[in-house]
Formats: C-alpha cells, structure tokens, sequence
C-alpha cells in the first residue's frame, strides 16, 4: 500500500492541475473568445507558467479538445442523472427540458466555452467542428429520442416524426442563451415553463 501512495499523490497532482487549466481556459473562453485565446492568457488567468500549460497539453488545439470533452461530459450527466430517475416517458421529457435549461442557465460560462469551441475549431483537415458528419448521435440526443421512442410505445404521446420533433426542442434549449434578444427579455423560469407547455401540447395523444 506504502508503495503506491507517491504514484497515487502524482496521479492526483496532475489531476488536480489539469482541472485548473481546464477551468482558466473555459473563463478564457468566455471572457475573450477563441479567437483570442493563447495558452499565455490561459497561463495568467491560472496563475501558472505557460510551459506548464504545455507539460499537460500539446498545444492549444489539444487544450480546446479536452476542454470540449469535460464540458460536453458535464453537461450530459447534469442532464441524464435528472431523466434517468424519472418514471414516466412524460415525466422524463420534462426532466430533459428542465434540465438541459436549468444547466444553461447556471452554468453560462461553460455553455459559452462550449460554443466557441464547436464554432471555432477545426480539425487537422480544416473542418469547422459544427460540421463534422458523425454518425454517433450524441447521448443527450439519443436520450430524447429514446423518451419520445418510449412515449408513443406506450401510448403516453401522439403520432409525429421522432426525428423533427427532437431537433424542435433542442433547438428551443439551444436557443435560450444562444439568442441574447430571448434571454434579455424572457427570464429562465417563463420560458422553461412555456417551453414545457408547448412540447407537451405538441406531443400529447389526440
């Protein structure tokens, strides 16, 4: 046991240090935008030295890449942990729109990292990130498909196409920070109670 604890300290260091950079680079992100990130800005809003920065990362591009990865990881979980403890497919399809709001709304910063990112990258061939063609649909995705898939199974939700309906709602939740004029005039309450009105009209048995 004695024998592994200074590997286990390093491991944890480390750790510990790349969450640090993680964060000074997601506040980066949000301050400065993409465009005008360096791993040096990175370096001072963390208070360490850049060649510290490129101990842990390659460059900046890595930095970016698994700063997307833990955002994209948080955000899922935020919202799987409150669907996946709801009973019913109604139930879960509000959770899912609660939810995917309420971590938009508590976490600004790191829904405004995660867009400059996606919209800003590219990769080794020069393709922005938003339009990668991936044939994997996200979790979040997949999960509000499996919720409607489930409601009309058992006869919770009326007949309309899957598809469109999960690209209706995200792009409803994506659009409450995405569209400052909303999100100026509509507090987070009003529109996660109107959105949840109008979803459940849409999907409803008729």
């Amino acid at each position: 046991m004695t024998d592994h604890q200074p590997e286990e300290k390093t491991s944890f260091i480390a750790e510990a240090r790349r969450a640090q950079i993680l964060k000074a680079a997601i506040d980066t992100l949000d301050e400065i935008g993409f465009s005008n990130v360096s791993l040096a800005k990175i370096a001072k809003k963390a208070g360490i030295s850049t060649a510290l920065i490129s101990y842990h990362f390659k460059d900046k591009n890595d930095l970016m890449d698994h700063a997307l990865f833990a955002l994209v990881q948080e955000s899922t979980a935020y919202v799987l942990n409150k669907t996946q403890t709801s009973a019913s497919p109604l139930d879960r399809l509000r959770a899912y729109i609660t939810a995917s709001l309420a971590y938009q709304g508590t976490h600004p910063k790191q829904y405004a990292a995660l867009l400059e990112i996606v919209f800003h990258s590219r990769t080794p061939d020069n393709v922005p990130y938003y339009k990668i063609d991936d044939d994997e649909e996200e979790p979040v995705a997949a999960e509000l498909r499996s919720i409607l898939q489930e409601g009309q199974a058992a006869g919770q939700f009326g007949s309309f196409n899957v598809s469109v309906m999960v690209n209706v709602i995200r792009g409803a939740i994506g659009e409450f920070l995405f569209n400052q004029h909303a999100a100026a005039h509509l507090d987070l309450e009003t529109y996660t109670n109107e959105l949840l009105a109008i979803v459940e009209n849409a999907v409803r048995v008729r």
